[in-house]
């Protein structure tokens, strides 16, 4: 059971990821802010190797703060 919730969770985090990487490349905003929101998705695709619970978190608030954009 256990082991099926953390396949669907990965499945969802990785969509997410690719949603976030769309979102961030159809920003109008100056190049280092892009490149600066893609540093922050690169290092929440690393965590999610280490502790996917984590990266859901921080993906979630990261999503929230596209937002704003």
């Amino acid at each position: 059971m256990g082991g099926d919730r953390q396949l669907e969770l990965y499945g969802l985090v990785a969509d997410r990821l690719k949603e976030a990487h769309t979102r961030v490349r159809s920003l109008q905003v100056p190049e280092h802010v892009r490149m600066a929101l893609s540093r922050k998705l690169l290092v929440i695709t690393a965590a999610a190797k280490h502790d996917l619970a984590a990266a859901a978190r921080r993906l979630d608030r990261f999503m929230k703060d596209l937002d704003d954009y």
